[in-house]
């Protein structure tokens, strides 16, 4: 069976793997049709990710096909089309029994810590597919990097009025844009490329955008934005330590600040700001179950409309060639699929 295995980082190999057989109890054998290649693959490829062990077939973005169910799998049946929930969580730990399932604390993530959809076909717990009578595989590819957003939205609460500011308009950036609209919240993007920044006004209407220069014309503009008050909420989504060190200094007095990207990197801020603030710093990690039928449903009612998103495709047998440009800004990228099934 073809799969593509990254093994090790920026070298990716085709390769025959063994087919998975029938579904057991619980469990799932479904047929990958599209994946979505996120910043967790990027930061992957590029030896980043601190989740990610090699090698490693990727693949969690995933909108598949059931092909078999096992015993006792009643929420989904052979001809389904699926949204993955790629977090295979213990149901026993103490994230777990609060319901907590993206921060389970043996969490495995398909396609970082195990392996992923970016072959043919795989066995899958049952209770991790959301399927959907509408969506195509493309939009149900969409459905976990928008979950992110989701969460992230959720974790920073900004409430109709509040000035938020969203650091990155990459995918999950954009993802956490989706949500903080829903909420009515004034929505200011920042990031280094100016391209980025155009495409949240184009397709979003985003009035306040904020390239960065690292000259202090950021804070200016920020002040002007908010009438001197600064950011309720800021959501950093770019991964880059700097930057998340530096968005303490955008939050409001009692603001929030959630890293939603992650760094291998440390991350340093002098104290007295944070303390005179009086500033809440949360982490966000993955998303809930409940946020993937959420957001089937605004895809489904036309609330998410995902078509701006795809910028790139690649068939599945261009994948080591066209991979490695999804890591450059500059080629214009802010979704790349991967068209497993042809």
């Amino acid at each position: 069976m073809k799969a593509i295995s990254l093994v090790e980082p920026k070298h990716f190999e085709y390769v025959d793997i063994d087919d998975p057989g029938k579904p057991g109890p619980g469990q799932a054998l479904v047929r990958t049709d599209r994946m979505g290649i996120c910043g967790t693959d990027l930061s992957g490829y590029l030896g980043k990710m601190p989740f990610f062990q090699y090698p490693r077939i990727p693949g969690h973005e995933l909108g598949v096909e059931v092909l078999e169910v096992g015993d006792g799998v009643g929420n989904v049946i052979a001809g389904d089309r699926c949204s993955v929930e790629p977090y295979m969580n213990c149901g026993e730990c103490y994230a777990c029994r609060k319901r907590n399932t993206n921060c389970c604390a043996s969490l495995n993530v398909i396609g970082v810590m195990v392996d992923g959809g970016l072959c043919e076909r795989f066995l899958i717990r049952a209770d991790k597919l959301h399927k959907s009578e509408k969506l195509s595989f493309e939009q149900l590819a969409l459905v976990e990097t928008l979950g992110i957003g989701c969460h992230a939205t959720d974790r920073g609460a900004p409430a109709e009025g509040d000035h938020v500011l969203i650091i990155g308009a990459g995918p999950i950036g954009l993802a956490t844009l989706e949500f903080t609209r829903l909420t009515g919240a004034t929505i200011t993007v920042m990031d280094m490329v100016e391209s980025r920044l155009q495409f949240c006004r184009d397709t979003y209407g985003i009035q306040h955008t904020v390239q960065f220069k690292a000259d202090g014309s950021e804070v200016e503009q920020m002040q002007a934005i908010t009438d001197g008050d600064m950011y309720a909420v800021v959501t950093d989504a770019t991964g880059n330590n700097h930057s998340m060190g530096s968005a303490v200094n955008y939050c409001a007095q009692t603001g929030s600040l959630v890293y939603v990207g992650i760094t291998t990197q440390e991350i340093s801020y002098p104290h007295p700001p944070v303390h005179k603030k009086e500033l809440t710093i949360k982490a966000s990690r993955n998303a809930l179950p409940s946020d993937f039928g959420r957001i089937i449903s605004l895809i489904e009612d036309g609330t998410i409309n995902t078509d701006p998103w795809i910028t790139h495709r690649t068939p599945f047998d261009g994948v080591v060639e066209n991979f490695d440009s999804y890591t450059k800004p500059e080629t214009g990228v802010i979704k790349a699929i991967i068209e497993v099934a042809s």
